[in-house]
């Protein structure tokens, strides 16, 4: 049984439901992530071999993988504008649909963005905190200097989690519940998809932890979707969460250059680390319960 403000929101993705229609936009989104990242990296490479020559084209190109500079960050998150533009080119092209079909009703976007967001920012940032206290993490950037790219940082994460969302809890999990009535597929596989996306061998052991913590994540999204029809509360569950990884604590040999903070161990660390990651998942149900009873007020 689907959650009746959910149903609601699949009113304009009922009308053009075909599987070809959804093969053909996610081929058109991959084709916009691709073209525009290309685009993106093409720009910051050329931008770098202004400042430093022909010779730092390259070691530009490998820090993306791993960003630590301000500057690889903000390349490596510009690249997320295609994986935005394409969910929205594809509702629009082969459902005919509006981007606020995707997002869901305005109100309840701004309610479920504002309540995700301060929940996550209160309990995660507290617990942050907490573990900050106890082993105290390695300086990143200066404050002055974080200060000073914040302002570049913020709409640019904001960019990042909402093309995840539009892409997974908005066209994909609409366009799959609108076709089909099984929870397994139009809930369960888009969160799959996300975590399976989130694999990183450099984890070592830790990757069935970190694909279990994304795949929870997902999970979470996509409930906290069909429970509001709207995209808000994911988002701001999204935000608030990058927020604190990317930009407060970061972990070492990730993505360190925008992080005020840096933890000295590794997503490959393990013993303490494992156990780390593993907590972090029972917090994220957490944060979910919080979230949930408070917008269901």
């Amino acid at each position: 049984m689907r959650h009746p403000e959910f149903e609601a929101t699949l009113a304009p993705a009922k009308i053009y439901p075909e599987i070809w229609r959804i093969l053909l936009g996610l081929l058109l989104i991959v084709f916009c992530y691709i073209s525009l990242s290309v685009m993106v990296v093409a720009i910051g490479s050329a931008i770098a071999a202004r400042e430093v020559g022909l010779y730092g084209v390259m070691p530009f190109l490998q820090s993306l993988q791993y960003p630590t500079t301000p500057w690889a960050v903000v390349t490596l998150l510009a690249t997320f504008s295609g994986m935005a533009l394409g969910p929205i080119l594809a509702a629009a092209a082969l459902h005919f649909r509006g981007p606020g079909s995707l997002l869901g009703p305005w109100s309840e976007w701004w309610r479920g963005f504002v309540t995700a967001g301060l929940v996550v920012l209160v309990i995660l940032g507290g617990l942050m905190a907490l573990g900050a206290w106890i082993d105290p993490p390695n300086q990143g950037l200066s404050f002055s200097r974080w200060l000073h790219f914040l302002p570049l940082f913020l709409p640019l994460l904001f960019l990042q989690i909402a093309a995840e969302e539009l892409l997974f809890r908005g066209y994909l999990m609409q366009a799959l519940a609108a076709r089909f009535t099984a929870r397994w597929i139009w809930f369960t596989l888009p969160a799959l998809v996300f975590g399976l996306l989130h694999w990183d061998p450099e984890a070592g052991r830790n990757l069935p932890l970190l694909l279990l913590a994304t795949f929870s994540f997902g999970l979470i999204a996509a409930d906290l979707t069909e429970r509001t029809g709207s995209l808000g509360a994911a988002m701001g569950f999204h935000f608030a969460n990058n927020f604190l990884a990317l930009l407060v604590v970061s972990i070492d040999d990730g993505i360190t250059g925008a992080a005020l903070y840096v933890s000295p161990a590794g997503i490959a660390t393990e013993g303490f680390n494992s156990l780390a990651i593993a907590f972090s998942i029972v917090v994220l149900f957490g944060i979910w319960w919080v979230i949930k009873t408070l917008l269901e007020r």
